[in-house]
């Protein structure tokens, strides 16, 4: 296995955190007779010589010992050995200069997972089809022995991987396709296991989807309760070892699988490969939600998150039967543990539905109030936040929210999260205000937890315009230190809090103007501006902010100067310069503002335009000056259209996955639907 192994000079190649010098001793040490050593040797192997899916010369100089490994039959765990082959395959350099090299070396040596497909180790034959589809350039072959395999095999695990296997065969050669359909449509139908019928149909989705029976939901559903029963009573494909459960890398994300990993992987095909059917994805999702299987269930609700940050739909339905998920633990389960897992689910996925999520509203209020002990989630070495139950209702802005979360504000800790939630409730949250005031007036002024604790709670009430709190904000920007962890973050919080306060503030105007010579000029000029109304005594910061070299605080100034309108003509060059920018955010701030100063739309349409195909996240600014330039904007009300009749959410559009897309999509059609009431 290791000939020639000393041969190499090691120390003169690299991986991730250096010189290779160490590897002849990982690569030792997968074959150890000690699972603990050999798991520990193949964290090594991820987490330096292949760190992050990164192809160096260590790592391509490893592949003839990797596949001398996973051929000897005296080597345990040699199904982690070809999944590492294949990821080494399919890896990049360490400069994103393709994957040749990689997939090359791999490939000379792909003859080893053709007699990988029998080995005696049901693990290797798992991992051992993919290899083959990917690398053994002798389709007609590699189909002859999948199929081969498919008559004799007996293990479920394996011949679930066959058939993933031919339909990565369907897509990698297209041209010899039509032996692996065939072999598909026949694991899709009885007598084969339900689990192997979900499988094959999968595969079908993604890559013939003609070829799918006409009742796919329904023969879908039923396959999965039928599999559900036999996970019951002992059959399940997912019985046998795992390897070593490790305090390693690899074990960890072993315990971090879902309780049923295999359903998982088969219903994620599925709705990957339904896409943006999404008509039918919501019936499976009925269906999965719906199952007297509380994994299936639990599999349904994070099958549902996906489906909800990517498509636009009426999900009422759905988001309700998530909602009767947390009420799961009050019903015969399993365990406590399954239950929990379902109910965390749950929990996740409806507080990143925010509004969306009313139609689960009351079984989380329900929650709440059986549950207190999940109002507060408490950590061992940081602040508490706010528990998930109670984070989901006040986000779906219902109101039942409030009188729970005055009790949180009474307890002698709060969440410093709180604020941030507190912002979804409108003015229902006003009764917090008194609560929220006295908070904010007992920050510390210098201290690590300044920034935490403050900025949440100046959300809070700068949502709910309270101008009561004004003497707490302006004891903040008179009081803090210089160095407070993100200070300038800070006091930018509270004068826009201020700003929503308006005038008539004692106290206001003095440290608004201190504040005009600060980091936080801009918006201390728009604050300023709203409490007195004096365009002169703003203007002039503002054309200088415009003229600085921080684009972050040319852009707080060009939305200032938006505020004020044709009185701020002295500011128009700096805009002009702005609307010209290589930074798509700040074309956009400038341009919006040149409207609101000039209300010339001849050089600005064509500058929102751009950066509405070139940026998707700006397209809520742009949509917010289209709302007000009226009969004006209409040349761009054709990009308004398109959004609206777009299935897919804008930001995953453009390759985003954040926890507040769905907030940002919703928002962002909320306005497109008020420009094309105009």
């Amino acid at each position: 296995m290791f000939t020639g192994i000393d041969e190499i000079d090691w120390a003169s190649l690299r991986h991730a955190y250096g010189s290779a010098a160490g590897v002849p001793g990982l690569l030792r040490g997968l074959a150890s007779a000690d699972p603990v050593e050999r798991a520990s040797a193949l964290d090594g192997m991820y987490g330096a010589v292949h760190h992050q899916g990164i192809v160096y010369d260590s790592t391509l100089a490893c592949v003839p010992f990797l596949c001398a490994l996973a051929a000897c039959e005296e080597v345990a765990d040699r199904g982690g050995l070809v999944e590492l082959l294949v990821s080494i395959g399919r890896g990049h350099g360490p400069e994103e200069d393709g994957s040749e090299p990689a997939e090359a070396a791999v490939r000379a040596r792909a003859e080893v997972f053709a007699a990988l497909l029998g080995d005696r180790d049901s693990g290797v034959r798992r991992a051992a089809p993919e290899a083959l589809v990917r690398f053994l350039d002798q389709p007609p072959r590699v189909l002859s022995l999948l199929r081969q395999r498919i008559t004799v095999e007996r293990d479920d695990r394996v011949l679930l991987a066959l058939a993933e296997s031919l339909g990565l065969f369907v897509r990698q050669h297209p041209s010899h396709s039509a032996g692996a359909l065939d072999t598909l449509l026949m694991l899709g139908t009885p007598p084969y296991d339900p689990g192997l019928r979900l499988a094959a149909l999968g595969q079908l989705a993604g890559c013939a989807p003609d070829l799918l029976p006409a009742d796919l939901v329904p023969t879908v559903v039923e396959l999965l309760g039928e599999r559900s029963e036999q996970r019951g009573s002992g059959r399940s494909a997912r019985d046998g070892t795992d390897g070593p459960d490790a305090d390693t890398l690899a074990g960890r994300l072993r315990r971090l699988r879902p309780s049923d990993e295999e359903g998982a992987l088969l219903l994620r095909t599925l709705h990957t490969a339904l896409g943006g059917r999404v008509g039918d994805r919501i019936a499976l999702l009925e269906g999965q939600l719906s199952s007297p299987d509380a994994a299936d269930r639990c599999n349904g609700v994070w099958m549902a998150a996906g489906l909800f940050r990517e498509w636009r739909a009426d999900y009422t339905a759905p988001v309700e039967l998530i909602g009767a998920q947390l009420g799961a633990g009050e019903r015969p389960l399993p365990g406590a543990a399954e239950s929990d897992r379902l109910r965390d689910a749950a929990v996740s996925v409806l507080g990143d539905l925010f509004h969306l999520a009313a139609p689960a509203a009351d079984h989380l209020h329900a929650l709440v109030t059986a549950r207190p002990d999940l109002w507060m989630h408490r950590w061992e070495r940081r602040a508490p936040t706010l528990g998930g139950p109670l984070k989901s209702l006040a986000r779906s802005g219902d109101p039942r929210a409030t009188p729970v979360l005055a009790q949180v504000l009474a307890q002698p800790v709060v969440p410093d999260d709180l604020g941030h939630v507190i912002v979804h409730l409108g003015r229902s949250a006003a009764p917090l205000a008194p609560a929220l005031r006295d908070r904010l007036g007992r920050v510390p002024l210098d201290s690590p937890e300044t920034y935490d604790r403050a900025v949440p709670l100046l959300s809070a009430l700068t949502a709910l315009a309270d101008r009561e709190a004004v003497p707490e904000v302006v004891r903040l920007l008179r009081g803090m230190g210089d160095g407070v962890r993100s200070r300038h973050r800070v006091v930018e919080s509270a004068v826009r809090a201020l700003d929503a306060f308006g005038g008539g503030a004692e106290g206001v105007v003095p440290v608004l103007r201190e504040l005009l010579e600060s980091a936080c000029a801009g918006v201390a000029a728009g604050a300023l501006w709203s409490v007195e109304g004096d365009a002169a005594a703003v203007l002039p910061v503002l054309v200088r902010e415009l003229a600085g070299s921080d684009g972050h605080r040319r852009r707080a100034a060009a939305e200032a100067v938006a505020r004020l309108g044709s009185s701020a003509r002295a500011a128009v060059p700096g805009l002009s310069r702005m609307a010209e920018a290589g930074c798509v955010r700040e074309r956009t701030a400038g341009a919006a503002a040149l409207w609101r100063v000039t209300g010339e739309v001849e050089g600005v349409l064509p500058v929102l335009r751009s950066a509405w195909v070139e940026h998707p996240g700006v397209r809520g600014v742009v949509a917010a000056c289209l709302v007000d330039m009226g009969a004006a904007g209409a040349p761009l009300h054709d990009l308004v259209a398109a959004e609206l009749a777009a299935p897919r959410r804008h930001l995953v559009r453009s390759g985003g996955h954040g926890s507040q897309d769905v907030l940002e999509d919703e928002r962002l059609l909320e306005v497109c639907r008020e420009v094309r009431a105009e």
